[in-house]
């Protein structure tokens, strides 16, 4: 008798499908996913406006423009900021991905799964392709509101540049979802990952390059900057799209974000095979 083995890819996709699934059929959820972007971007956005402090004031004009360019790469602080606002909205997506295991667990679902022949690896990298889908969803809404509201692309952006954004969007989503999923493979309750998730949020993003250069920041606040993965994707984003592409530092931005997803994805599905149990 021939042994079934069932694809591994078959059962990661289901399990995708799933999560997917989940996500679309909670109207509420999704109208916080489509919303959240609209209220940092016409508000946070707008609101934090550097470059009228120098439009403002007695500066010549292109005396001002030239320091705004020096400072962020642009003569739009808004522009600046719309990007990072993409590597935000990733990061708090990302974050609350380990939520998904814990409600799983404590509704049985997991249980089931795990009674299945599904790999716990398939378990896993179907709650991070999740998270990355959805990341990916919201990165496209705020290009398509900060376009509406204004943003100035770079002179070296083109239309295939998008394609950099998606993938650069999908690393960090890789290594931030596999990290706090492996944070909560032993969790039972939904108060611990809330936790994790107010202890790393505000460090991760005001340590990062999303609101301001790197450059501005005291010199052990920039050391840590230098090593926070969210600093790379704003980075490579910015140059995809606002600042005038540097092709070897844009690589490095991509070497890191990858070294970054392959290290936590594999640190969670090791953890996964290790811990993920009933």
């Amino acid at each position: 008798m021939n042994e079934y083995r069932p694809s591994k890819l078959h059962g990661t996709w289901a399990l995708t499908v799933r999560e997917l699934k989940k996500w679309l059929k909670d109207p509420i959820i999704l109208f916080m996913t489509i919303i959240q972007p609209v209220l940092w971007m016409s508000l946070l956005g707008k609101a934090m406006n550097i470059s009228a402090i120098f439009s403002t004031s007695n500066l010549p004009s292109a005396l001002a423009e030239q320091i705004m360019k020096r400072t962020f790469g642009t003569g739009d602080y808004f522009s600046f900021m719309a990007i990072g606002m993409i590597s935000f909205t990733v990061m708090f997506t990302t974050m609350f991905s380990g939520m998904s295991i814990v409600w799983d667990r404590r509704l049985g679902f997991l249980n089931k799964v795990l009674s299945t022949p599904v790999s716990r690896g398939a378990i896993i990298f179907s709650k991070v392709l999740n998270s990355s889908f959805r990341a990916m969803f919201q990165a496209t809404l705020i290009l398509i509101i900060a376009v509406l509201l204004g943003l100035q692309f770079g002179p070296t952006f083109n239309p295939l540049n998008i394609l950099g954004v998606y993938a650069a969007v999908f690393l960090l989503s890789v290594g931030l979802s596999s990290l706090f999923l492996a944070l909560a493979l032993r969790s039972t309750r939904q108060e611990t990952q809330m936790a994790v998730v107010n202890l790393i949020n505000l460090p991760l993003m005001f340590a990062s390059n999303v609101f301001f250069p790197a450059s501005m920041m005291p010199n052990w606040l920039q050391a840590i900057a230098n090593v926070n993965p969210v600093s790379y994707l704003t980075d490579a984003l910015r140059q995809l799209t606002v600042l005038e592409m540097n092709l070897p530092a844009l690589m490095f931005d991509f070497l890191y974000l990858g070294a970054f997803a392959a290290v936590f994805a594999s640190i969670g599905l090791m953890l996964s095979w290790r811990y993920l149990s009933k």
